[in-house]
């Protein structure tokens, strides 16, 4: 059965009004009957739960969506939005669509999942180079399931005084348990460091055991999601606790050339050698073929011409290549 600080919290949630936190705390203590082997007991609990969302959607559903903003404690942590992306948006390599749909299938079945004592995939760590889409990933499960995206400011985070940091790793994660949500920690190596390297000291140490003690011990509603250029950084321990581990890749040259059509379709004409063009993409992220293409329209835009060419791409690469060698 609940706890008595489980009790406590329900009824102080229940005086404050706070809807969100009470069912979270519900959802808590049926993951926690079921952990006990009370299946039936804890799909109750959950069957209640759904009720009281499906109640609340209906009652809410004529007005406009508040944004999301952190307060208090919480302020100076996260950045927050309501993206709408899709994962029509995104132009993917077919097997990473389908892990990703996975993800997707999962959260949205996450009650049928849980009615068999079964949890959804909701830890996720991505790793790639830059610019390859870790973090157009987390907006777009975001606006796929609706719900708003809080990502991580690694800035504010992390303090010279590292007992702050791990105080402050814990805000996070209760914001995770009283706000169901996509959180995003960006440029995770720079906690999830190996604990052996020579040159961590030992509170950075101290900081990584605090966030895997957090991450194995989340039990919250929503996407906790990590992404990292430097795989190769991270501790060992780190790749067990996430239920996924997707890695991205720059785009191949057939994902290239369907990136360049994309954000060109919008222009109408179209004066481009498809072959040549897909040239000029060659050791370039995904991010990096958008802002070329962007700039390339820009350039005949402030020429007063209505065509993209070859020869405008062309120098929208050169031009980034030049800014990559400096």
């Amino acid at each position: 059965m609940a706890t008595g600080e489980q009790i406590k919290s329900l009824v102080k949630c229940f005086l404050e009004q706070d809807e969100e936190r009470f069912m979270s705390l519900a959802v808590q203590i049926a993951a926690h009957e079921a952990r006990k082997g009370h299946g039936k007991l804890a799909a109750e609990i959950r069957g209640l739960v759904d009720k009281a969302r499906a109640l609340s959607s209906t009652r809410s559903a004529a007005k406009p969506v508040p944004l999301v903003h952190p307060r208090g404690d919480f302020a100076g942590l996260f950045t927050a939005s309501y993206p709408d992306l899709r994962l029509s948006d995104m132009v993917l390599e077919n097997a990473l669509r389908i892990r990703l749909e996975r993800v997707l299938h999962e959260q949205r079945a996450r009650d049928k999942l849980r009615s068999h004592s079964l949890e959804p995939r909701r830890k996720v760590l991505l790793i790639g180079p830059p610019g390859s889409g870790k973090s157009m990933t987390a907006a777009v499960l975001a606006g796929e399931l609706h719900l708003p995206l809080f990502v991580i400011r690694m800035d504010t985070l992390i303090t010279k005084f590292m007992g702050e940091t791990s105080a402050k790793l814990r805000l996070v994660f209760e914001a995770m348990t009283a706000t169901r949500g996509v959180y995003l920690f960006d440029e995770f190596d720079s906690i999830g460091t190996h604990r052996e390297m020579p040159n961590e000291v030992g509170e950075i140490r101290r900081v990584l055991n605090s966030f895997l003690q957090l991450l194995e011990h989340d039990q919250s509603d929503g996407l906790v999601m990590a992404a990292t250029n430097h795989p190769q950084l991270l501790d060992d321990a780190l790749f067990r606790r996430f239920d996924d581990v997707v890695e991205y890749q720059l785009p191949t040259p057939e994902l290239a050339l369907r990136t360049l059509k994309s954000k060109l379709a919008f222009f109408g004409k179209l004066q481009v050698d498809w072959d040549e063009a897909v040239t000029y993409t060659e050791g370039h992220s995904y991010a990096e073929i958008v802002r070329a293409c962007a700039d390339a329209a820009k350039a005949v835009v402030l020429s007063d011409r209505n065509s993209i060419t070859t020869k405008d791409l062309r120098i929208a690469f050169e031009e980034r290549d030049v800014a990559m060698r400096r």
